[in-house]
């Protein structure tokens, strides 16, 4: 098998599109295999102890044990993913998956497999999972043309779905012929495919910074921007308020399958065959979806959908009647998941991009860590059908949102990098990385008549700098002067000012600083206003021309 680099041109229009590209299709084909033995090891997890007097608390439990660890570690994850090389950390980590899981599948064959061992290895089988996906989903936009990110993302949701549907029904077959140790077993072996994948893939060396961005600083900097860029936390906040109600599907499904329909494990596993199923053609359609619907309404439909089904679902009294309902909640579940990561990849830049999907993917899974034993508290206190209602209604509730915070499309927007800030050859060529904290100061003059036109527009600006590395932002208007103002922004160290030049800008913070300067006189004058000790400069104050 060969995985060899490069992108080729497919029709745009198709969904199977990106999987013409071979370095995509190779390792997509892996991270499913992977991801289908994550899920059959956790339905082993959860059934390993169904029977147990305790099972509404463990059960909901395994499910925290595995979400718990991608919100510890996704952020860190996406920091190391954008430093290091992506290959070789997913090499790293399938390595390690398989190591762990083998483990768990031995002790567990020995009978030595108690309740808090088993989350134990569980959480440990979930750092692999929080290292894996804030590497994987940037790779998708190296692997394919921007045209097909989107077509790329609803694949990836493909194979979420597609492995919960395969995994589950797959665990089930496995445990009723052989025990739950087998699952393990097969766990450990599903990372193979990946691994040879990612070894036979001939990826291009990516271009990265001379210099590697410092951990802390980076991490810093993922967060800032995404506290600073409405269109993320708009993204988010939808998200949550899908997952949370919603998470009861995940937690509860173990004691829906065994109390309510009165099934074993293997039909337990076809209740995933009907999520998935439903999963697939959420994944497929979607595309067809949003040539009628703009992303904010197909988000809120979804809502509505699911929450209805999924509250009808405490009616059904057979595997059969449930099925069709399962189907519903995997269809709403996917196009949510695939419409929200599809507009986040085509938003985010590529110097935060693996942080930002970090971000992304600690809000999906702290929702369902938290949503988990809250249902099951909710469960035992309250009875399983009272639950099932109560989650339904709130998810359906949560489309209210759809009219309040709306969701931008992104397809349209240029998220390259912009070189157009120029340090000046007058800098000191001495300043170190280190050196911080860094105050920046913009002077514009205006105009009485543009004044308003002014002021709305550096909000803009602000937004700009601060998402870019700014740590803090203030606009002032010299008193002795009433047309001159002076911007003035702070940015910790020299480093990260730099990276703000040379890595951070893309076109659309080109733009929104050119609307601004369409109502200043002139050109705005810089200047760099740096500490006045531990530098080898003449000055404390170092000027250059133009914009900053």
């Amino acid at each position: 098998m060969t995985v060899p680099t490069g992108v080729e041109r497919s029709r745009p229009g198709s969904p199977l599109a990106p999987l013409r590209i071979p370095a995509f299709r190779w390792l997509w084909i892996g991270v499913v295999i992977g991801t289908v033995g994550a899920w059959a090891q956790n339905v082993g997890a959860q059934w390993l102890f169904i029977n147990d007097p305790n099972a509404a608390t463990i059960v909901p439990l395994v499910q925290t044990a595995t979400f718990l660890p991608m919100v510890l570690l996704a952020i860190p994850a996406g920091v190391i993913s954008d430093a290091f090389d992506r290959r070789r950390l997913l090499i790293g980590v399938q390595v390690y998956v398989f190591v762990v899981s083998a483990a768990l599948a031995l002790l567990t064959y020995l009978g030595l497999m108690p309740p808090a061992l088993l989350l134990a290895f569980t959480f440990a089988i979930g750092v692999g999972t929080a290292l894996q996906l804030p590497t994987w989903q940037p790779i998708i936009a190296e692997l394919v043309p921007r045209s097909q990110l989107a077509l790329a993302t609803r694949l990836d949701m493909i194979n979420v779905n597609v492995a919960r549907a395969i995994g589950p029904a797959l665990a089930g077959l496995i445990i009723a012929a052989w025990g739950v140790p087998l699952v393990f077993l097969f766990n450990a072996m599903s990372v193979v495919f990946l691994i040879v994948a990612l070894l036979l893939w001939r990826r291009e060396p990516p271009v990265l910074s001379t210099v590697r961005e410092r951990f802390l600083p980076a991490l810093f900097a993922g967060t800032r921007y995404v506290r600073h860029e409405p269109v993320v936390r708009r993204i988010l906040l939808r998200l949550a308020a899908l997952v949370l109600p919603a998470s009861a599907l995940w937690g509860l499904l173990p004691l829906i399958a065994a109390q309510q329909l009165g099934v074993s494990a293997d039909g337990f596993g076809v209740l995933f065959i009907g999520i998935g199923a439903g999963a697939v053609a959420g994944a497929f359609t979607v595309g067809h979806l949003k040539q009628r619907l703009s992303s904010n309404a197909v988000v809120t439909l979804c809502a509505l959908v699911f929450g209805a089904a999924f509250a009808l679902l405490a009616l059904a009294t057979n595997l059969w009647l449930a099925m069709p309902l399962m189907a519903l909640t995997g269809y709403a579940w996917t196009t949510t998941a695939a419409v929200l990561m599809g507009e986040l990849q085509l938003f985010l830049p590529g110097w935060v991009r693996a942080r930002g999907l970090a971000i992304y993917l600690m809000v999906f899974t702290l929702c369902q860590a938290v949503g988990a034993p809250v249902w099951g508290v909710v469960t035992a206190t309250f009875g399983l059908q009272t639950a099932i209602v109560a989650s339904g209604i709130l998810t359906a509730a949560g489309a209210a949102l759809g009219a309040f915070v709306g969701i931008q499309e992104n397809e349209h927007l240029d998220r390259g990098l912009a070189d157009y800030w120029t340090l000046s050859a007058n800098l000191a060529a001495d300043i170190r990385p280190d050196v911080g904290p860094v105050a920046v100061s913009v002077e514009y003059d205006v105009l009485p008549v543009d004044e308003a036109a002014f002021l709305a527009a550096m909000v803009g600006v602000r937004r700009s700098r601060l998402r870019n590395g700014a740590v803090r932002w203030d606009l002032y208007r010299v008193g002795e002067d009433q047309q001159h103002f002076v911007e003035l922004f702070v940015v910790p160290t020299w480093e990260e000012h730099v990276r703000q030049h040379d890595e951070r800008l893309t076109p659309d913070d080109r733009r929104i600083e050119e609307i601004a300067f369409s109502h200043v006189l002139g050109t705005p004058t810089a200047r760099h206003l740096l500490p006045p000790t531990g530098l080898n400069v003449t000055s404390t104050e170092v000027h250059h021309s133009g914009t900053d």
